[in-house]
């Protein structure tokens, strides 16, 4: 269960701050663009006040120690300038609350630092004579029905009006009242009397209970059966929790990025390894692909055109099929299981030493992730993700390019590449660069390509308007471009559409990339060819 840094913690830091008032602000450090620390003398000794309106983790507490500035130089956003130009060296007067609600004024010398620490809506606003003098976060009016803009006038959250929680009687609805936050009534209905809630709540007497990994409170909380320590005070607590639960989640961040890249290595190099496997069994049958191309070649004049079985007896006199492709011959289909068979046993050597190298590979992959799951902090993730990179186990997303020169494709990411005999290939990047290149770029004569039944890149042959003049040679280089741009790209033997331009359509309403098309050919890509 995650304690909320509610109502009634910032009550309890609120009588906490009390004793700094009446020094004076000396320090004002810069943890992020949301979170700022003053630095405040006071009673002989210097005291750290921080106030953050990060939305996962709004608060304000006292420091037990002096933190690390973390924003220094060029990197110190506008709102801590502006503070330290308003606030630097001027006396704290007065930290109040508003009301029960999550909202604390410190009137520091003739301003005010309003700290809106609700969630997702924090908020850190700087108040000079009634107008806002800075902000940690602007807002306009189509981001917020308050705006919050320079020099206009502060207005509060609107908050619906409620009666406090200490005119709260039993057995009425303790959400009407204000204070109450849906923790504070799971303990109350737990057992923790409303009655003592009330009282500590007037008389300020609050405590500090601390409980690991769940979240530090000013209440007792024994009635929902959390083991909590007492601490000397509840900015103590509050800073116990929130260190652990940054440092927890900055962890957690950190691990599921490389986690997820280095998952997705592992899965390619067993995609690989399968296609590896599959070219080391091709090996050994070596002799009964070639004895099969003899066997079509036997069978050749009773073939009809654009066969695609081949029922026939072996050279034992054992029944035998054989598929073949449609458009090829039955010579060509012979020749095709020939050069099979030839860069099988050719390519032996070649696939055992790649299966060795891989499985090795794919060990370390292994063995790397198993390290992240004992990573103790973020450090420990950089140093493996270093390591990983060094590896080269890691993809960086090149930097976009910018002007107009580099995006000849209205900024769409359409590439190039010279195919055989200089014809020009075009593919698309993703799914909205796949709809630009098939519905803009392309001309209706264009051959146009995709992999068959599963999703690929967009792939165009510029034809010059003459598209029977291509050769094979470039539409087999072309399916090869539509294959590596596929979740098949390591799969043994891919079939790949081409057809004209012109019989290429997007359904209206359909996703990006998605085309449906008609007199399509068929050509088949083997992994060995690529």
């Amino acid at each position: 269960m995650k304690i909320p840094f509610d109502s009634l913690c910032l009550r309890a830091v609120v009588l906490e701050v009390q004793a700094l008032v009446g020094g004076r602000v000396q320090k004002i450090l810069a943890r992020t663009p949301l979170e700022v620390v003053l630095g405040v003398y006071a009673h002989g000794r210097e005291h750290w006040l921080l106030l953050s309106a990060e939305p996962e983790y709004a608060r304000m507490h006292l420091l037990t120690r002096r933190p690390e500035d973390s924003l220094r130089g060029d990197t110190i956003p506008p709102f801590v300038q502006d503070l330290r130009r308003h606030l630097l060296d001027r006396p704290l007067l007065a930290v109040e609350q508003r009301g029960l609600d999550r909202v604390v004024d410190l009137t520091i010398g003739e301003v005010v630092l309003v700290a809106e620490l609700m969630g997702k809506h924090a908020n850190l606003i700087l108040v000079a004579d009634g107008k806002i003098e800075a902000a940690a976060k602007w807002l306009g009016p189509r981001q917020s029905k308050r705006p919050v803009l320079a020099h206009r006038i502060y207005e509060p959250p609107p908050f619906d009006p409620l009666p406090p929680m200490t005119e709260a009687q039993p057995g009425d609805d303790l959400r009407d009242f204000d204070g109450v936050s849906p923790f504070l009534i799971r303990l109350i209905e737990s057992g923790l009397p409303l009655a003592e809630v009330q009282s500590r709540v007037r008389k300020g007497d609050f405590g500090a209970w601390y409980a690991e990994g769940q979240g530090a409170y000013p209440l007792p909380l024994d009635s929902l059966g959390i083991e909590a320590i007492p601490r000397a005070s509840l900015s103590q607590a509050i800073e116990q929790t929130f260190a652990n639960r940054i440092h927890s989640q900055s962890l957690e961040r950190a691990s599921r990025s490389l986690r997820t890249q280095l998952e997705r290595i592992l899965l390619a190099r067993d995609v690989a390894l399968r296609g590896l496997h599959e070219a080391a069994d091709s090996a050994s049958r070596a002799g009964a692909l070639q004895e099969r191309g003899q066997i079509i070649l036997a069978y050749a004049a009773s073939l009809s055109e654009g066969a695609t079985m081949l029922e026939a007896w072996d050279f034992a006199g054992n029944p035998v099929t054989i598929p073949l492709l449609a458009d090829l011959s039955p010579a060509e289909n012979a020749n095709r299981l020939f050069e099979k068979a030839r860069k099988a046993k050719q390519g032996a050597p070649s696939v055992a030493d790649q299966i060795a190298r891989l499985e090795d590979d794919r060990a370390a992959i292994a063995e790397l992730l198993a390290r992240l799951d004992l990573a103790e902090s973020p450090a420990d993730v950089a140093d493996l993700v270093a390591e990983a990179d060094r590896r080269r186990w890691l993809f960086h997303q090149p930097p976009p390019t910018r002007t107009k020169e580099e995006r000849p494709h209205q900024g769409h990411a359409v590439r190039e590449l010279l195919g055989p005999q200089g014809y020009k290939i075009l593919y698309g990047d993703n799914s909205t660069s796949n709809d630009y290149l098939t519905l803009r770029v392309a001309k209706p004569n264009d051959w146009w390509l995709h992999v068959r039944g599963g999703p690929s890149a967009h792939v165009v042959i510029q034809t010059g308007n003459q598209p029977d003049r291509v050769p094979r040679e470039v539409i087999l280089f072309a399916a090869q471009v539509a294959v590596r741009q596929s979740p098949q790209k390591h799969a043994g033997y891919v079939p790949v559409d081409y057809t004209l331009k012109r019989y290429v359509r997007k359904p209206k309403g359909a996703p990006p990339g998605t085309a449906l098309y008609t007199h399509e050919k068929t050509i088949h890509v083997e992994r060995d060819s690529r």
